[in-house]
This record gives structure tokens, sequence and C-alpha cells, in this order.
């Protein structure tokens, strides 16, 4: 039942198209394992909630925008009047690190202490 709901946040996330279905499938079932193994031993999946659900999938859709921004992709494209542009690998970066931290954001009340990572703290 979860992962069902982790599948459509994330695709409702990242607009992914029936052709990226089964990639999108595969990237929810290791964000979903990948958080279950940073709960704290009291906490579950079930017990964390919405922030479970929204973190899953938004990992996920991070990890399909990483996938998406590979090099050698053609930024833009003009047949006659028809002109598509695709957003530039930086920011499909940005947008899947962002996603990356609010996942975090949402699950810190329910990860174990030696999961947290500190980025951009000079010490």
């Amino acid at each position: 039942m979860m992962h069902e709901e982790i599948v459509k946040l994330a695709q409702a996330v990242s607009g992914a198209g029936e052709t990226e279905g089964a990639l999108l499938e595969l990237l929810c079932d290791a964000a979903e394992q990948a958080w279950t193994g940073q709960l704290r031993p009291e906490v579950t999946a079930e017990g964390c909630g919405a922030a479970f659900l929204c973190a899953a999938a938004f990992t996920a859709a991070a990890d399909l925008a990483a996938a998406r921004s590979g090099e050698g992709s053609v930024a833009s494209f003009t047949a006659g009047e028809v002109s598509i542009q695709s957003r530039a690998a930086a920011e499909a970066a940005a947008q899947a690190q962002d996603l990356r931290e609010t996942a975090r954001r949402m699950m810190l009340p329910y990860i174990r202490e030696d999961t947290v990572l500190l980025r951009g703290v000079k010490g």
C-alpha cells in the first residue's frame, strides 16, 4: 500500500512519463529501502506517516531528475515553427538537490543521528 502511494507521489513530483514508469518504480523501491535503513530502531516507516511517503517520493524524483540530466543531452531542438527546450543539466541537478534536502529535513525526527549529514558547514 505504501509503495503505491510513494510511486504516485513521485510520478506527480517528477512528471514522469509512461516510458519512465519502470525506472521510477525501481527508484521508489531503492528510496524506500534507503530511508527504512536510516530509521531509528524504535521507528517504523508507517510511524513516520506522510513524512516517509514524501521523503521516499522526493528521493526517487531527485534520482530520476539526475538520470534525465545526463551529459550529452540535447538542450534545444527546432523543427520549422516548433521549438523544444529542455532544462540545463545544472538546473536539473539543483532541483534534484533541493528535493533531497527537503526529504532529509522531513525525516530528521525519525532517522538515526549517525545518518545526519551536514553540508556546507565549516568547522
